[in-house]
């Protein structure tokens, strides 16, 4: 089974992402915790999974989005880069996510 790495922003993400998530509803916000981690697992298992998320810039071409299992709106955008499974970010879908994406790349030349 490959490696997934979460990048020390992704932590972050699920961290503000549960906070929000609590406001509402503090058991949903534990829960989104607990799936993320479940299909963090999921994806180190089928690394494949998911689809390219279709950006254009080159150092993103082959990251892939995959919705975290039961929070459809959240996704985790990952690559796959040889034994490793390197998760970027999770989201919730309507970001812009394409931009943010490249800005970070962009700051790693």
């Amino acid at each position: 089974m490959p490696n997934l790495i979460k990048r020390a922003v992704v932590i972050q993400d699920l961290i503000d992402i549960s906070t929000y998530i609590s406001g509402d509803n503090l058991d949903a916000g534990d829960r989104f915790i607990y799936a993320a981690e479940a299909t963090f697992q999921q994806i180190a298992r089928l690394p494949g999974i998911g689809r390219l998320s279709g950006f254009t810039h080159p150092k993103l071409t082959q990251v892939r989005q995959f919705p975290v299992k039961g929070f459809k709106n959240y996704l985790i955008y990952y690559q796959i880069q040889g034994e490793i499974i390197d998760v970027m970010h999770v989201f919730q879908g309507s970001q812009n996510i394409a931009r943010i994406l490249r800005l970070e790349s962009e700051g790693d030349n």
